[in-house]
C-alpha cells in the first residue's frame, strides 16, 4: 500500500554515472532532431506529391505523423532531466505522459497492421485492390486506429490514478489482458497477412515477378521487424535477469531509435519517395 501524499516522482535510470548525462543528452537530442526532420521531410514529401496519394503512403504519412507525437511525448522530459539533473515530475504530468505514450505506441502498433493489409491486398488481390482499399476503408482503418488506442489509453490512466491507496491487482490483471490483447491481435494479423503473401509470391512463375511483387512489400517487413524486436527486447525479458543499462538501450531503442529509421527505410529505398523528396529540396542530380 502506497498511501503518499508527495505529488511528485522522480525520474531514474537514465545514468547514475555523472560523466554520462552530457553525453546522453547530445545522443538523445541528435536522435530526436533527426527524427523530427525524417518524419516532417516524409511527410510534406508526400502531401506534396499527388503521385503518392495512395492507401499505402496515406498509411505511412500517418506512421509518420504518430512518430512525430510519439518522440516528443518522451524525448523533451529525458532532454531536460539530463541537462537540468532534476528528475522530479509531477503525478499530473506523468500521469498525461503516460496517457499519450501509450496512444502513440499503440497506433504505431495498428498502422503497422494497417499497412500489412494494405500490402495482403496488393499482392495477394492486386486486381481488386483499388476496390478493397478505398479511401472510405482506408479512413476507417486509421479512425478506428485512433479511437482504440484513446479507448485503451484512456482505460490505462483511469486504472492508474485509483493507485495511490487501493489494491492494485484487479488493476494489473485488466492491464496486462488489454495489453496483451493489444499486442498479440495486430501481430496474428501481421503474420497471417505475410504468411499469405509469401504463398501468393511462391506462386509467381519468374524470378523477376517475384522480386518485383516483394520490393513493394521490403519497406514494412523491415519497419515491423525493426518495431517488434525493440518492443521484445524492452518488455518481454525475465526480472532476474533486467539490467539498468541494457533496460536504457532497449527503452530508447523503441521511443528515439525506431521512429527516427521509419522514414529514412521508406525514403532511401523508395524512388517515388526520393522523386518527390529532391523535387521539394531543390536536388536535381539523382540518389543512389
Amino acid at each position: 500500500m502506497n498511501c503518499s501524499k508527495n505529488p511528485d516522482f522522480v525520474l531514474s535510470g537514465l545514468s547514475s554515472d555523472p560523466d554520462k548525462p552530457q553525453l546522453l543528452f547530445g545522443l538523445f537530442l541528435a536522435l530526436y532532431l533527426l527524427s523530427l526532420l525524417g518524419n516532417s521531410l516524409l511527410l510534406l514529401a508526400i502531401g506534396a506529391d499527388i503521385h503518392l496519394h495512395t492507401p499505402m503512403y496515406f498509411f505511412l504519412s500517418q506512421l509518420s505523423l504518430v512518430d512525430l507525437c510519439f518522440t516528443t511525448t518522451t524525448a523533451p522530459k529525458m532532454l531536460e532531466t539530463l541537462w537540468t539533473n532534476n528528475g522530479l515530475i509531477s503525478f499530473s504530468e506523468c500521469l498525461a505522459q503516460l496517457y499519450f505514450f501509450a496512444v502513440f505506441a499503440d497506433m504505431d502498433n495498428l498502422l503497422l497492421t494497417a499497412m500489412a493489409i494494405d500490402r495482403y491486398a496488393a499482392v495477394c488481390h492486386p486486381l481488386h485492390y483499388p476496390l478493397l482499399m478505398t479511401p472510405c476503408r482506408c479512413g476507417l482503418l486509421v479512425g478506428g486506429a485512433w479511437g482504440v488506442a484513446h479507448s485503451i489509453s484512456l482505460v490505462h490512466a483511469l486504472l492508474l490514478s485509483q493507485l495511490s491507496c487501493s489494491d492494485t491487482h484487479l488493476n494489473e490483471d485488466l492491464m496486462m489482458v488489454l495489453t496483451g490483447l493489444l499486442g498479440i491481435s495486430p501481430l496474428l494479423c501481421i503474420i497471417s497477412s505475410y504468411a499469405h503473401i509469401f504463398f501468393a509470391v511462391a506462386r509467381v512463375p519468374s524470378a523477376q515477378g517475384k522480386k518485383k511483387a516483394l520490393a513493394t512489400c521490403s519497406s514494412h517487413l523491415s519497419m515491423v521487424i525493426l518495431f517488434y524486436s525493440s518492443v521484445f527486447a524492452t518488455y518481454l525479458k525475465s526480472p532476474s535477469t533486467s539490467h539498468v543499462s541494457g533496460e536504457l538501450g532497449a527503452t530508447v531503442m523503441y521511443t528515439l531509435v525506431t521512429p527516427t529509421l521509419n522514414p529514412f527505410i521508406y525514403s532511401l529505398r523508395n524512388k517515388e519517395v526520393k522523386r518527390s523528396l529532391k523535387k521539394i529540396l531543390g536536388i536535381e542530380s539523382s540518389w543512389n
